[in-house]
Order: structure tokens, then sequence, then C-alpha cells
């Protein structure tokens, strides 16, 4: 990382480069010739170039010289600002440091707009971090550099004793994906573009405690100022001391007094979200960046400076706490305020990945990387979304580029390592996880997935090893059950048939060949739909979401009309503002899980319900279309779905539903959840104009069509109630893993299939037979009565 002196250095040389007129300004001309240069691989159009210095010049009116345009000074606080990227800009110049010219260095900025509007002391510039220099985040009173001092020498006390009794200690993250953080959001500029190294200080002791009551001692000259500003100057300058020490807990105190003393600045809440987001504490973080939002979108032009961080920082955080579809929103404001923002670009296109929105991420991250050509992040993530659109050759150039970039670089390894996987390139595949693990030895699912892929590459040895490792690193359920599925594979000896994980040889049977036993037993194709929408549920969570919960939602919220341009009343919401509705109703998910979560229901239902493209959906339709596959009896279910189509404007009141309501309720219901189906003749013969009202007798009457509505739900709950049920020592005859959920049983070869493959139409090549008969067994207890009745039948014949 260039020190402060480099870096305005290299600011210097920049302004000297395009000042064409040595006037000592940078005219718009000038500006946007630097903006064009800077950035060589985008092509601005003279509006996006016009819109650019507008903002500049608007955002930075008081560094603009009457005619000259942009000063030296005015140019740094674009930099500290985090409008560019110093190093990038100066490399892309083909700039040096030596200055050919032999003048003298320009002075950096005054920091004092108090009485004392000179120049810093050379030695007060040498002291103190860039921060402090900087005219709007910066030192405003001398006393207040007294107390920075001060503070210092106590931090520097404190550091030496930790570390000389062996207590301070450091993490480095280097290894690990950048967050997208912007310079305002890292420990320092050093630490977030350096080696990100997370500093641990150890808060018990007589050390830490005597170290607290000095400060105390400080902040208490800071409220003793003699004015209201420059107590707020004094706070929050020990709290910008603090945080670049990663003192966080004793920064947010500062920072929450600054706002006690200016509760309208954007500054205080700002810095206090940092603090807040630094120490997990999301919720708070959220709360303090919507203050900062809101100030400075009262505030007038005085922070719009500021509006693009505050954005991506409320994003990031909003993120942490799984809000995906709201993180994406606060991103692309951020982009369209600072066009060149490629950090905000990076993170809302890892943001439209993460919900699913491919063809969107993959613009956004390009343009990130035309912006900034060696942002690895940018590529790992770009590689992803394009091996979801299928784009494999591709991505794996994007991977490899991320890689020579960060050689260290642990999420491109792995995902890497996964495409090689669904390639069948499985050789290649334990290579990344065997480079993951160098890096990070206790990932697991690396261990996993490198056991599975030496498995796949017929190294059966080697990957008993790796599988042992695994289940020493972690006790999962998955790894038991891999480790089972490669004893049966040893056991039984067999040959793979083009599966991943050495299946047994198998024929994909017919349909009409497969015949059921018993009325009990489930048809191939109703296990093939029950089994998608079962997957589903898993994904969306929404099967642990007590329908009660959706019918609170429906009665205690309430959403205000809209109408769109039929002039229709409707109850549309935004997608993120769905995505809290769902964050209440999903509120034991971890926020991890919540984005998985999201993301299923954005691929699967909201594409479906937004097919305008607008990004709203209507509520009541929304919460029908869940109901079926929440938690509940299925009575309740189908009453609260019925309940939600009351809800929406164009029934509400009535206590009865129109009947184009609810056709076109069963035909998106299908349309989501039984696609391969399509659209029944029934919708196509009657249609949506059928303006008969129906009671929800014969509401319920429609829903359990077999047919028409969604008769699949009692197979549904059937799979619900058995999908953890485990057949002790049988295992499927054709994937070999255990059996777990239902098991089919061919009545005369004897043989087992577990749901999936019953679901594929799979069975052993070795059994030759014109049909195959399968009687289904939801409980080992109801094999156990089958086969007594035969003895028994058997006995009495004999």
């Amino acid at each position: 990382m260039a020190t402060r002196g480099s870096r305005s250095e290299k600011v210097r040389r920049i302004f000297q480069q395009f000042d064409v007129n040595k006037d000592g300004g940078l005219n718009r001309a000038e500006m946007a010739a630097l903006v064009v240069a800077v950035n060589p691989r985008v092509k601005f159009s003279d509006e996006q170039i016009n819109a650019i210095l507008d903002e500049v010049f608007r955002t930075y009116a008081e560094f603009i010289d009457g005619d000259k345009g942009l000063t030296y000074d005015g140019l740094m606080r674009t930099y500290d600002d985090g409008a560019g990227d110093v190093d990038r800009d100066f490399e892309a110049l083909n700039l040096d440091l030596v200055s050919g010219e032999g003048e003298a260095g320009i002075a950096e900025a005054s920091t004092s707009s108090a009485a004392d509007d000179g120049a810093l002391e050379p030695q007060k510039k040498q002291r103190t971090a860039a921060w402090a220099a900087s005219p709007n985040h910066g030192i405003v009173f001398d006393e207040t550099w007294k107390l920075v001092d001060d503070l210092e020498i106590l931090v520097k006390r404190l550091k030496a004793k930790q570390v000389k009794d062996g207590k301070l200690k450091t993490d480095v993250s280097d290894a690990f994906s950048d967050a997208g953080w912007s310079r305002e959001f890292g420990p320092s500029s050093e630490i977030s573009e350096g080696n990100n190294k997370r500093i641990n200080w150890v808060e018990s002791g007589h050390d830490y405690a005597a170290f607290v009551k000095e400060l105390g001692g400080l902040r208490g000259k800071a409220d003793g100022a003699r004015s209201r500003e420059e107590a707020f100057d004094g706070h929050m300058a020990i709290g910008r001391v603090l945080y670049e020490h990663q003192l966080y807990k004793e920064g947010l105190v500062s920072f929450k007094r600054a706002c006690e003393l200016q509760p309208v600045d954007v500054r205080p809440h700002f810095r206090a979200g940092n603090c807040l987001y630094a120490l997990g504490k999301f919720a708070d973080a959220k709360e303090e960046f919507q203050l900062a939002l809101e100030a400075a979108e009262t505030g007038g032009n005085q922070w719009a400076y500021l509006l693009p961080q505050i954005h991506v920082n409320l994003g990031i955080t909003l993120e942490a706490e799984g809000m995906v579809l709201s993180a994406c929103e606060h991103y692309r404001e951020a982009a369209i305020l600072y066009p060149t923002h490629y950090r905000a670009l990076k993170l809302l296109g890892s943001a439209l990945f993460g919900v699913g929105e491919y063809r969107a991420a993959v613009k956004a991250l390009e343009e990130a990387i035309f912006m900034k050509p060696d942002y690895a992040d940018a590529h790992c993530d770009l590689a992803s979304a394009l091996h979801a659109l299928g784009d494999d050759e591709r991505a794996i150039v994007e991977f490899q580029k991320a890689i020579d970039l960060t050689p260290c670089h642990v999420d491109a390894l792995y995902n890497l390592g996964g495409l090689y996987m669904d390639m069948g390139r499985y050789q290649r595949a334990s290579e990344m996880y065997t480079r993951v693990l160098a890096l990070w030895p206790n990932h697991w699912r690396a261990q996993l997935n490198k056991a599975v892929s030496l498995l796949g590459a017929g190294e059966s040895d080697e990957a008993k090893k790796a599988m042992k490792e695994a289940l020493k690193m972690t006790n999962r359920v998955e790894v038991h059950d891999a480790i089972a599925h490669m004893k049966q594979l040893h056991k039984k000896k067999v040959k793979a048939n083009g599966g991943i994980n050495g299946e047994n040889s198998f024929t994909i049977t017919d349909p009409l060949r497969f015949k059921t036993v018993g009325g009990k037993t489930t048809s191939r194709q109703e296990l093939v739909t029950a089994l998608e929408i079962r997957a589903f549920q898993r994904l969306s969570r929404l099967n642990r979401c007590d329908v009660d919960l959706v019918m609170r939602e429906i009665s205690d919220n309430d959403v205000p009309l809209s109408f769109s341009g039929t002039g229709i009343p409707e109850k549309t919401i935004r997608k993120n503002a769905l995505e809290g509705i769902l964050r209440r109703l999903l509120s034991f998910l971890k926020p991890e899980t919540f984005q998985e979560a999201i993301k299923a229901i954005n691929e699967r239902i909201l594409f479906v319900l937004d097919d305008s493209g607008v990004a709203r959906v209507d509520i009541g339709m929304f919460y029908a279309i869940i109901a079926p596959i929440c938690g509940g009896t299925p009575d309740k279910r189908k009453r609260v779905a019925y309940e939600a189509l009351l809800y929406r404007p164009v029934n509400e009141g009535n206590g009865q539903l129109r009947k184009s309501d609810a056709l076109r309720y069963m035909k998106l219901l299908r349309t989501i959840y039984i696609p391969a189906q399509g659209s029944s003749q029934m919708f196509e013969i009657q249609g949506d104009s059928d303006n008969s009202m129906m009671s929800i007798t014969e509401f319920l009457a429609m829903f359990d069509d077999p047919e028409f509505g969604f008769g699949i739900l009692p197979i549904l709950l059937k799979l619900e109630n058995g999908d953890r049920v485990r057949h002790g020592h049988y295992v499927c005859a054709v994937c070999r893993y255990p059996i777990i959920g239902y098991r089919f049983k061919e009545v005369k070869a004897r043989f087992s299939l577990c749901n999936q493959c019953y679901s594929e139409g799979k069975v052993p090549s070795v059994v030759k037979q014109e049909e195959f008969a399968f009687r289904e067994y939801q409980r080992e207890a109801e094999a156990a009565k089958d086969k007594f009745k035969c003895f028994g039948s058997k006995k009495n014949h004999s």
C-alpha cells in the first residue's frame, strides 16, 4: 500500500498531466480527458461524460476555482472519497513518481475551517493518517490534534504491552474473497487494500482497563471544548483513530457521542454503522446506515459525495442479514450515482448471482471488470454466473484469471473444482480441491468433494483415504452416507454406467412397463412431480413455515392499493419489500440459509409472478401460491390459499371468490409447481373471463382435482412425513445409497429402489423382465406385516 506521501505525489502527477494550460485547475475539457484516459476499456458517450462531470463539479463545488476548474485539493478529495483508485489510474496513465519539471510538491489541502486556514505544518502532515487531511472527514480544530496525539500514544502503549504479554494476535484472511468493502468500510485504507489483517485485542486484564480509563479522560477533554462544533470534531477524531486501530467497540462510543452532538450530520451515523458491522451487529449497523441515508438525502448536495458509499455499505450489511434483493437495490443506486464505482457494480453482480438472475449478474460483473481488469473477485463471480448459464469453457477462463491474479483465492479454486466435477473431469477437480485444502486444511466440504472426485477418477484407495480425513473433520451425516456408499461399491464390485459415483449398471425402463401393486403405491410420474416440489420446499424452507404465520401476515399487515395501466386496483409490492415479509416468515433461518431460500423463491415463484419484469408482485397471489407448500394440515393450507385470494382488491369484502381468479390461480400454481404438464385444456377452453362467484366448497373441489388442480398435495404430504425414514440395512439396487424416504420393492425380482431411482425408471441391468411391479413401503413395519401375511398364506396352503 502506498504511503500518504507517495499517494499525494501520484495525485499531483495525474493533476499535472491533465492541467494542460497550467492554470492550477482542471476545467471540464481537462477533466473529461482524465476520465477517459483512466478508463481506457470503457466507451463513454457524450451524455455519460457530461453526467459524470456535472456530478463531480456539483459534489466538489467548494474545490472549483472559477473558470479554472477543479483544484489539486479537489482531485485529492475525490480519491480520498473512494471515487477512484489512485494506484490503478497512475498505472493506467504510465506515469512515474519522478517529476521532470522540477516543481515543488503542491501543498496538502488545509483541514481547518476555523481561524487558521493555512496549510498543515510539515511534521503534522507526516504524523497523521490520510483521513485526517480530508476536507470533509478530517480534523478541523487545532485542539483536536492534541487529543489525537495523546490517543496514538495510549494505543501504542497498549499494543506494546499486549504484544509483550503474548496476548495480541492478528488473523490474515487474504486467502478469502474480498467482501467488496468500500474504502470507507475497511479497518483502514492500508488494511482493506493490503493484507486484510484483523487485530484481536484482548479486552480483559489491567492493561486494557487502564487504557479505557485514560481514553475516558480524553473524551472528557473533548466534551469540555469551547464549542459544540469543537466537541464534535474531537469525538469524531477519537472515533476515527480507534477505528483505524480496530478498537471498534471504543470507536463506537465516540461516534455515538458525536451523533448526540450533531444529530443531522451524516458522518457519525455512517462511522457508527461501520463499527457496528465490524462488531457483527448487523441489525444495529443497518439502522445507523439508514439514519445516515435519510440525513444525506435531506441535506442537499452537502453530502452527495458520501451517498454512494452509504448505499454500498448498507447493501453489504443487508447481505450479511441475508437480504440480497434489498442489497441489490442499494448497489444499483450507488452505481447510478457514481457510474465508475466498480465495487458497487461488482457487488451488484454478485448479489444478482445470489438470487439467480444470472444474465443481469454477468452484465454487471463485466462492467466492473472493464473498469478494474485486475479485480479477482469479479472474475470469480463472473465465472460462477457463466457456469450457471451453461457457458463452461468461458467460465474456466474466468476462474483461471481470478487464480492467476490471486493464487490463494479459495473461492475460485473450490468453485473451479465443482465445475470440473460437473464436466466429468475428476482428476482436475481433485487437484483443485487439494489446492483448497493446502490453504484451508479444515475445509470439510473440499475434503469430501476431493474423495468423490477421486472415486470418479477411479482412484478408489486414495478416495477412501480422503473420506477418512473428511470424517475426522466433521461428523455430518453427508460424510457417513458417502462412506456407506463406498462400502457398498466395494462389496458389490460393480462397474460404473457413466455415473459419477460408480453406480451399478442400470437400464431406464419405459414408464408403461412400471406397474404398482396395492392402492397405496405411488405411480412413477406422480412421484417425479412430488419429488420436484419437495426439493423446492427444502431449498425455500417454506415447509418449515407454519401456514398460520402466512394467515397472520394477511390479517395484520395491510398493503396499500396501487393501480396498473388498466386502472384496476391491485395490492402489489416490490420484490425487496416482499423479501422483508419472507424474513419475518422465515425468521428462524440463518442469514446464509435465508439467502439460499430467497434465491429458490425468486427463481421459481417471483420470476413467474413478475411477468412484466417491473420487480413488483401481487402479494395476495404470492400468499396463495406458497400456502400449499407451507407447514400445517392440508385443510389449513387450502383455507389460507382461499383467504389469500380473497385478500386481493377485486375480491375483498365479497366473502366469495371470482371464478376467473380461481382459474388464474390454478394455472399459476401448476405453472410454478408442475411445469412439465403445462397449462391444462380447462384454461384454454374456459379462459379467465368467468366472473361468476364461487364458494370455498367449490374452490376446494377445484383445488383437489388431480388433472386441473393441485391433486398432488396428498403425495407431497407423504413425502414430508417420510423423507427422514431410514430402512435399516436396505440399499438401492441402482445407486447403492442407503434408502431414505420410501422403499419401492419389485415383487418378483425382490430388489429395492429409492425414491429417486424409482422416479427415474432405473432398474438393474441384470434383471430382465417384461414388466416391473412395485410395492411401496413407508416403514419397515409395513414390510414385516407383508412378509408375515405371505408366510401365513404359504403355511395354510401347505
